[in-house]
């Protein structure tokens, strides 16, 4: 597959492994949008991509959760609670912030 003819979420992959400081706006955004209809399915896809540019058994190893458990809760019917959001994201080297 050429570079013209990649998908969307292999295009935000290869962002994110590019630049990795590029997870915390992508994520940002996906975050301040998951109100709108459709936005809980994006900031799942978000996540996922994050995780896929950092190698999803890393994520999961550092997350202490299965491999296949990490893929089914960032899927598109993914419905992972806080404590898998919250575990999910510090592997990533991430966390969560609320601002006003």
């Amino acid at each position: 597959m050429n570079k013209a003819s990649r998908s969307h979420d292999e295009a935000m992959i290869e962002m994110l492994k590019a630049d990795p400081e590029f997870a915390n706006e992508y994520l940002a955004v996906a975050l301040d949008e998951a109100d709108q209809p459709g936005g809980q399915q994006v900031l799942l896809a978000a996540l996922r991509h994050v995780a896929e540019a950092q190698g999803m058994s890393t994520v999961a190893e550092r997350a202490g959760i299965p491999r296949e458990s990490l893929y089914r809760a960032l899927g598109p019917k993914g419905n992972p609670t806080v404590k898998t959001l919250l575990a999910i994201l510090s592997a990533s080297g991430l966390h969560l912030s609320v601002s006003r």
